[in-house]
């Protein structure tokens, strides 16, 4: 994981005062750019912006906006309001480019990033995040995303510990995009009470459920792909 809040343009805008601790509310990405034409997702229009709302302990209001430089863009649909650290309050994760590199995921908290993966390693390579969750009841969070989901179709699992995001499996035959689409399919999701990664297989016959065993990552057929929302259940 690489900090990158030093290059980071960050400004608080209070409305209503600060000092206390902070619940992220709402997030958003902001300043609509072309300066990237990968077109992953149907346009060339990615953000160069993210603001984050957040609400203090005394019910007060505070607004963070990120702006990234010109090599960075936010390659993504929305932020998601997910609980990467396990305390039970969401931070912001999204797919942040760098447009030399590649995506990577990041994760930000009420004050600015937290973690983030490594990038991919080449312009016009991506990824499309899953979800989060403890996924094998040991207490740690996991983040699922599929890297690189039109070639390399590989399902990868981090785990956020001591405030890093480390690897911890990964599988391959899986995905959940198609290049154009506007959306991400697939889901995690509880399936007979266990937490379960559905996505499509790799020509999107068949759907999948992955689970996280001993540190494996452990697929099994759960029956023909049938569009979009086949892959939101067991």
């Amino acid at each position: 994981m690489i900090w990158r809040a030093a290059w980071l343009v960050a400004t608080f805008i209070c409305l209503a005062g600060s000092g206390a601790a902070q619940t992220i509310q709402a997030a958003r990405f902001t300043d609509p750019t072309t300066r990237y034409a990968h077109g992953v997702l149907g346009d060339a229009v990615e953000f160069g912006g993210l603001q984050i709302t957040v609400l203090s302990s005394s019910g007060k209001r505070l607004t963070r906006s990120i702006t990234l430089p010109v090599s960075h863009v936010f390659e993504d649909i929305a932020p998601r309001l997910w609980d990467v650290t396990g305390d039970g309050l969401p931070e912001v994760v999204v797919i942040e480019t760098d447009v030399a590199l590649g995506a990577a995921l990041a994760v930000y908290g009420p004050a600015g990033k937290l973690a983030e993966t490594p990038h991919i390693g080449r312009t016009n390579r991506w990824l499309a995040p899953i979800g989060a969750a403890d996924l094998d009841d040991d207490g740690i969070i996991e983040i699922a995303y599929i890297d690189r989901p039109h070639l390399a179709k590989e399902l990868r699992v981090w785990s956020f510990v001591n405030g890093d995001l480390r690897p911890l499996a990964r599988a391959s035959g899986l995905t959940n995009h198609r290049i154009g689409e506007d959306f991400i399919s697939g889901a995690l999701i509880q399936c007979k009470g266990i937490p379960t990664i559905v996505t499509a297989n790799a020509d999107w016959s068949r759907r999948m459920g992955t689970v996280l065993q001993a540190g494996t990552l452990v697929s099994r057929d759960l029956g023909p792909f049938a569009g979009r929302q086949s892959l939101e259940g067991c």
